[in-house]
């Protein structure tokens, strides 16, 4: 008899965590029509951006990055240490990874990315560059598939945006993280209008903000040095 009511007790706690999170979905995703650079899926007041696909390396490695973005400076915002363990999360070509993992010398650099095509780029990369302290990572669009505390410094540079699931992806970063390790989001300004981007492709700090806040991080500064882009400093709350 107890045996039949745990199993019966089980199977409503079950239903009520399914249900639980179903309706946690409902409540903080939603979907309708809006930009057409967008996937009618918004969160938080937010339409989600389509991702760029490996098609756009070009774009990517384009020569005039650096006068663009002052890609040199934001390297120097991170404060790179010999030890630091960092991850690129939507690595793209590796642009940042390869400029990060001479610094991170003694340490290593995760480069994550949901597409192969991107992670076989930056392998090809490093046929060239041959530095080993590169590891590369297939993400998914919930998860980067990082190890647990093992994460120093987090760089995202205008991808968050494009996450079809922020709030998954938010959790799992924070699970990767050390205790006192930060996330450096990098994304063009919504508050400029003279940033030549598309608005979807931009981000307010306000918006920010009120994201991470709900994922469990707080904004430790914004760094406003770079011409296009904020370079705001999340840590856990």
């Amino acid at each position: 008899m107890f045996y039949k009511g745990y199993i019966l007790l089980l199977s409503i706690l079950s239903t009520v965590s399914l249900y639980s999170q179903d309706k946690i979905s409902a409540e903080t995703y939603t979907y309708k029509k809006g930009d057409y650079s967008g996937i009618g899926k918004w969160y938080m007041g937010r339409e989600i951006a389509y991702v760029m696909g490996y098609q756009g390396i070009g774009w990517l490695e384009r020569p005039e990055r650096e006068y663009e973005e002052n890609t040199s400076k934001l390297i120097r915002n991170l404060d790179i240490q010999p030890n630091d363990v960092i991850a690129d999360i939507g690595a793209g070509s590796g642009y940042h990874v390869f400029k990060m993992a001479p610094l991170a010398k003694n340490g290593k650099v995760y480069a994550v990315d949901i597409q192969k095509e991107m992670l076989n780029a930056i392998q090809q990369e490093n046929k060239t560059q041959e530095l080993d302290n590169i590891v590369l990572i297939q993400g998914t669009e919930k998860s980067t598939n990082l190890p647990e505390d093992s994460i120093d410094k987090i760089l995202m540079v205008d991808v968050y945006h494009e996450f079809s699931f922020p709030i998954e992806m938010l959790a799992s970063m924070k699970k990767a993280l050390k205790p006192n390790g930060e996330i450096y989001l990098i994304e063009y300004r919504a508050e400029d209008d003279n940033v030549p981007m598309k608005r979807l492709h931009k981000m307010s700090e306000k918006q920010a903000i009120k994201e991470f806040e709900a994922a469990g991080f707080k904004l430790l500064k914004n760094i406003s040095n770079l011409p296009w882009q904020h370079c705001m400093i999340f840590i856990k709350s």
